[in-house]
């Protein structure tokens, strides 16, 4: 549910400047400049890198001096601009600027292009209307990450790979040749999957665990995940042949993948993910080798909603 807050005055405008083939940058240059025409305090972070944007954010989000944070760009810069604000009082607003853009999707939240479509994103920080949304959490000895959308383990994972490599296509093409390249060298993967005790070993070709329902430019892995119900989606792609994965595959784009009968989906607050020599990816960013343990956090941040219901 929405509700009205003082305006978000004190904003932090976050650019990926290799996204949108290198439009991000300049629109976020532009950004910037609206926004203090507006009145708003604008704070420009151009990282390189997403973790650079989270150590320079995070403590600002931390200490209260930050109302709100503009993520300009895909997925990836999504996922750092969420970490930098878990759990603090600043909210968070995504432009689709990306490839992916599979969370800004989810959320609702505005696309933008060029500079003339700037101004649905000035509207939507000058209404000040913010919702609380759930993040997903890995606990890891290095450090906790959370994500917005869906963390992967398995054949999406090794697709991501190839697809990294794949400089010369973007989005949805670049993640159909990776699948065509992987799949005929791809074979089951053993997993233990616990959800909240309940223990499942099996060979599968992926498990995806999922707050947000889709991943890599528009498929819906979990099309009936919420990011306000306290639960994950988990779903379970036991082994199938490559052929009969190939007749699955076109129907996650629409959802329907789920209805096969090697398609399981569980639901639960806490997760442990296991497998060999496989590590996890979340928001399109690595993460870490498997074993994990994820948790579902209410409520963790807080969202620039404007006039939109969160799903």
């Amino acid at each position: 549910m929405s509700s009205p807050d003082p305006v978000l005055r004190r904003v932090a405008v976050v650019a990926n400047p290799t996204s949108g083939r290198h439009r991000a940058g300049v629109l976020g240059l532009e950004l910037g400049r609206e926004l203090r025409a507006r009145g708003h305090e604008v704070l420009d972070v151009r990282a390189a890198d997403g973790p650079g944007a989270l150590a320079r954010l995070r403590p600002l989000a931390v200490g209260g001096e930050l109302d709100a944070v503009v993520a300009i760009g895909g997925d990836g810069t999504a996922h750092w601009v969420a970490n930098a604000c878990a759990g603090t009082s600043a909210a968070v607003l995504i432009v689709a600027a990306g490839t992916g853009n599979d969370n800004a999707t989810t959320l609702g939240m505005p696309r933008v292009r060029t500079p003339a479509d700037l101004p649905a994103v000035v509207q939507r920080l000058t209404a000040g209307r913010t919702a609380s949304m759930d993040l997903g959490r890995v606990t890891h000895p290095t450090g906790d990450r959370h994500w917005l959308g869906v963390l992967g383990a398995g054949f999406d994972t090794v697709v991501n790979a190839r697809g990294r490599r794949l400089t010369l296509l973007n989005g949805t093409p670049r993640y159909l040749a990776a699948v065509a390249a992987e799949l005929p060298r791809f074979s089951g993967i053993p997993y233990a999957v616990t959800v909240d005790g309940q223990r499942i070993d099996t060979e599968a070709m992926l498990v995806a665990v999922a707050n947000g329902g889709a991943f890599g430019g528009g498929m819906r892995v979990c099309p009936d995940a919420s990011v306000t119900d306290g639960l994950f989606d988990v779903l379970i792609l036991h082994k199938i042949s490559r052929l009969e994965f190939l007749t699955v595959f076109p129907r996650v784009f629409s959802g329907t993948h789920v209805r096969h009968p090697q398609v399981q989906v569980l639901r639960g607050r806490q997760v442990r993910l296991d497998a060999p020599d496989l590590a996890a990816e979340a928001d399109g960013e690595e993460l870490f080798a498997l074993p994990l343990d994820l948790r579902i956090d209410p409520g963790a941040l807080r969202v620039a909603t404007g006039d939109a219901e969160l799903p």
